[in-house]
């Protein structure tokens, strides 16, 4: 049994029942709608809530560190008033001792009632524990100091040092409490087994609080990745359905029904099969290892250069990856892709196209070959003059900027062949660190534009 198009006659658009890949009574037809792609102000919140979500958590997991210290720093002031009430009577000016107080008292309500989490509050903060240590002098005899009696703000100083840990990590931390410590054994004059340990204990706490916070924000990053990866590959499999639903089995019914018809028509019926090959192969690739490497700068050159293989193109890479800066592997493959539309257009309607990938270490060459007419003696050299953009720009522009060069040979034998060569630098940077050199910001290389009285190879 066959069906046919809506509007038109059965004996010219009847497609046989059951063909892979076709669209239901042709594109003419009451199609199943395929999902909607989300709007451009769905598309970001659809992707990235995962990620918000794990922000959240993080967030909350901050937020309870800084309640933690604002209770710790009630608690320590508590602590400080009832250390210096039990042994007031041996304080030699205990006025001193209550103004001492009072500026502890007055920081801790300030920030307890608008709480600050800033670099700056915490080193106000810092500033005033340590003055009130170095104070203590002021206010106690030196026998009770040199006894091991405690310092008017006590473990009160202490919460500055977590702050900093919960802001700069470890290293914060430590830097903290070091300042701290160094404040205490100032004000004892010759260190107590009580300072040596509470010094310490400072060290220990600042370090360890820090590095749980470094742990935590890494992990986190992991995390948030990783989700942030996974949302986009799932939508990129609900785009890559959306695709194959509509436009991949369109083409497809496009170059079966042109191929059936024949004449020009064909030739349009083979433009739309290629392109249905090149978005298979964009809508297939989910490998998320790629994508990785997108996101960290680098992409695979094989990669990016294999949706040009078609009818009338061949690619050769090699087998390994081909490793270089996302920006300039893209540049590559556009002048890449100006070089086969020069193909395509000036070359003949039969020509065919070879793309030849090799990575010899210092150098990545990239050789687009044909087997068209070639180009006359002096054309190339004569469109550069008159500014056209096809090869000046595209393609010698493109590779000029890269610091490689772009050499087109061609001739009266027919063919035309363009070698476009890029340095390494991933390559020059590894054997240049191995013996101790530098790399130089640029190099100083060019284009090429060469005509010879042979064909291409």
């Amino acid at each position: 049994m066959a069906r046919t198009r809506h509007g038109a006659g059965p004996e010219h658009d009847r497609v046989p029942d059951g063909e892979p890949g076709d669209v239901p009574g042709g594109p003419d037809t009451d199609l199943i709608p395929a999902p909607a792609p989300l709007s451009d102000d769905e598309l970001p919140a659809a992707v990235s809530a995962p990620t918000v979500a794990v922000l959240d958590d993080e967030h909350a997991i901050v937020r309870g560190l800084w309640r933690g210290i604002d209770v710790f720093r009630c608690l320590a002031l508590a602590y400080a008033v009832w250390s210096v009430w039990e042994r007031h009577e041996q304080i030699a000016h205990l006025v001193g001792a209550v103004a001492i107080l009072g500026v502890l008292a007055g920081w801790t309500l300030a920030v307890t009632l608008r709480p600050v989490r800033t670099v700056r509050a915490y080193t106000i903060e810092l500033a005033i524990g340590c003055s009130a240590i170095l104070a203590t002098r002021l206010v106690d005899d030196p026998d009770v100091i040199t006894a091991g009696a405690k310092t008017i703000p006590s473990i009160w100083p202490t919460a500055a040092v977590i702050g900093f840990a919960v802001l700069r990590g470890w290293r914060g931390g430590l830097a903290a409490a070091s300042l701290v410590a160094a404040c205490s054994f100032v004000e004892v004059v010759e260190p107590t087994p009580n300072t040596i340990t509470n010094s310490i204990f400072g060290l220990l706490l600042g370090g360890c609080i820090g590095y749980c916070v470094d742990l935590a924000r890494s992990s986190h990053a992991a995390l948030a990745e990783a989700m942030r990866l996974d949302a986009a590959r799932a939508e990129r499999d609900r785009l890559a359905r959306t695709v194959h639903d509509g436009v991949l089995q369109t083409l497809a019914f496009i170059n079966r029904r042109a191929s059936d018809i024949g004449g020009e028509t064909a030739r349009l019926g083979a433009m739309a099969g290629e392109q249905e090959r090149i978005l298979r192969t964009l809508v297939s690739q989910t490998d998320l290892a790629e994508v990785g490497r997108a996101v960290s700068g680098d992409a695979d050159l094989r990669t990016l250069l294999r949706h040009v293989e078609g009818d009338s193109v061949q690619l050769v890479s090699p087998a390994d990856a081909v490793l270089l800066p996302r920006r300039v592997a893209d540049e590559v493959v556009a002048a890449v892709e100006a070089a086969l539309d020069n193909v395509r257009q000036h070359a003949g309607d039969d020509a065919r196209a070879w793309v030849l990938l090799d990575d010899d270490g210092d150098e990545i060459a990239v050789t687009i070959r044909d087997s068209g007419r070639g180009v006359p003696e002096g054309r190339l050299e004569e469109a550069v003059g008159q500014g056209r953009l096809g090869v000046s720009s595209s393609i010698l522009g493109r590779l000029a900027d890269l610091g490689g060069t772009a050499t087109i040979t061609s001739g009266s034998a027919g063919g035309t062949t363009v070698e476009l060569r890029i340095p390494n630098r991933r390559t020059t940077r590894l054997t240049n660190r191995h013996h101790g050199r530098r790399t130089p910001a640029t190099t100083e290389r060019g284009p090429q534009v060469r005509t010879r009285g042979q064909g291409a190879p």
